[in-house]
């Protein structure tokens, strides 16, 4: 049964199956202790459905088994991380991340696996219940997806596959059906610190252990208010998601390109050019972005992500735009201009002195050394 369900998955584009059961994952009792650190912001929903998230048969009742999926969205023309990819001179570019460089993913990954999920139905006959979702189920997808060997979660909290690195989307079965589980992944991080070292706002408080509330993928997507003023220059020219810790992870060395979302790739939201999408209003907005994910952040979410860039970006092309948005009837978009209106065009810092030729000083500087903050 294991066998057609894995030819099935492969048929409809899924590049990885596995399979586990629907006992609580072990990562049920740390996800809890994430969430009462408050590091998950405001993400309510996930405290909301805690313990439903701890246990798969509370979602399904009497499921027995979980069929772990993933889709490749590695692109071979993607070799480049951060400001790397942003082209020299014309107007100021941003950057946004691989994943959301496709059509909505929730969309495109639907029909493959609503088949799926029929097809399992089928296979076990009557009475047999299964219930699939991609990414938007109160379930421990990564837990679950280690548990099956499909890959293992990472120092940086996402899952790295030894055949996808860390370019994939999750998606998964719940079913009534009983099959026999695959081992589960070993975590093989090892000694491995690149992805604490990488992130801009070091939002990887220690491994394994992720605050949302400094992550820019959050600050730039879940987020809904004002992002902090103390975090907005680590930011750059990042408006929507960061890819930092998943580029420096020496796994991506085996990724490889899978078909399904090949055909839905969007090269003009890689790089865009930010002072025209600060320019669209609501309508342009949803136009623009319809069947995309970042139609997520809204259009007062992905502006004011737009004003942070331009503040980042040093360039004074942008003080007309920024001044029209300051004046934008959106609260949020007009303060985040102004915000970047005053990165702009304030005076650059005084320079200091150099050592040993302070105004006054009639000899070398002696070296002093800098008190360390605990």
């Amino acid at each position: 049964m294991k066998a057609h369900i894995r030819a099935r998955a492969a048929e409809l584009g899924f590049d990885a199956c596995r399979f586990t059961t629907a006992a609580p994952p072990d990562h049920g009792e740390h996800f809890r202790a994430w969430l009462d650190a408050g590091h998950h912001g405001t993400m309510s929903y996930l405290s909301r459905t805690a313990a439903r998230r701890a246990d798969p048969r509370q979602v399904l009742p009497g499921a027995r088994s979980v069929i772990c999926l993933a889709v490749s969205y590695h692109s071979a023309s993607d070799r480049s991380a951060g400001s790397a990819e942003l082209p020299p001179g014309g107007a100021p570019r941003g950057l946004v991340a691989r994943y959301a460089r496709f059509a909505d993913y929730h969309e495109v990954l639907a029909g493959p696996l609503r088949e799926l999920t029929y097809f399992v139905n089928q296979l076990g006959g009557p009475g047999t219940r299964a219930l699939g979702y991609v990414d938007t189920g109160p379930v421990l997808e990564r837990a679950l997806a280690q548990r099956a060997g499909l890959g293992f979660i990472g120092k940086h909290t996402n899952l790295i596959s030894r055949g996808l690195g860390n370019w994939f989307f999750l998606a998964e079965i719940l079913t009534t059906l009983e099959l026999e589980p695959d081992p589960p992944e070993p975590n093989r991080c090892g000694s491995c610190t690149r992805c604490l070292s990488a992130c801009p706002t070091g939002a990887i408080r220690a491994p394994f252990v992720l605050d949302a509330r400094r992550c820019i993928s959050y600050l730039t997507i879940e987020l809904k208010g004002p992002i902090p003023v103390e975090l907005r220059p680590a930011l750059g020219r990042r408006v929507f998601g960061c890819d930092d810790c998943l580029e420096v992870c020496p796994w991506n060395r085996f990724a490889r390109q899978g078909r399904l979302m090949r055909e839905y790739a969007r090269t003009d939201l890689a790089v865009p050019e930010l002072l025209e999408w600060l320019a669209l209003d609501e309508v342009g907005f949803k136009a623009r972005f319809a069947g995309t994910p970042l139609l997520r952040a809204r259009r007062r979410g992905l502006l004011r992500n737009v004003c942070v860039a331009l503040g980042n970006a040093g360039d004074p092309q942008a003080l007309p735009a920024l001044e029209r948005a300051a004046a934008d009837p959106e609260p949020l978009i007009a303060e985040h201009a102004r915000w970047a209106l005053e990165q702009l065009t304030a005076p650059p810092p005084a320079k200091r002195p150099r050592e040993g030729n302070r105004p006054g000083s009639t000899g070398p500087v002696p070296a002093v050394t800098p008190r360390l903050c605990r």
